[in-house]
């Protein structure tokens, strides 16, 4: 089954994710369930998302859906900004709303704790400054 294409090639939100996610050793990007997918042998980050509220599916268009250690993503709940997002949310994703008042050095962070949980020891070892 063919998702829509659920993004603007063009979103400056967007830029700003892929930069920092492609700019990760071995990232790599694909289309998703309409949706773009960073990954190197697991996905580590989507740009979208959305929730489930009485039977209706909500987007977030500008969002980040970020795999987080369950401390970091239980202390960020607490956030307005933050949503669990449909499906992924019960497998330890985290939503993250994207607007003008975004802190991209977090958004970096956030991702880069992505891809650090899903990516594999030599290429942790790459972005750490060390030799594969």
């Amino acid at each position: 089954m063919s998702h829509p294409i659920m993004f603007d090639d063009a979103d400056p939100l967007l830029g700003r994710v892929r930069a920092f996610a492609l700019a990760l050793p071995g990232a790599a990007e694909k289309i998703s369930h309409g949706h773009p997918a960073f990954y190197t042998t697991r996905v580590f980050a989507y740009y979208g998302g959305s929730v489930k509220v009485d039977g209706v599916y909500q987007r977030h268009e500008h969002s980040v859906l970020v795999l987080l250690d369950p401390g970091e993503r239980a202390a960020l709940l607490g956030e307005a900004r933050c949503y669990l997002p449909a499906y992924l949310g019960a497998s330890g994703w985290l939503g993250v709303d994207l607007g003008d008042d975004t802190c991209w050095d977090e958004i970096g962070e956030l991702i880069e704790t992505g891809y650090r949980r899903t990516a594999g020891k030599r290429r942790v070892a790459l972005l750490d400054g060390g030799r594969a």
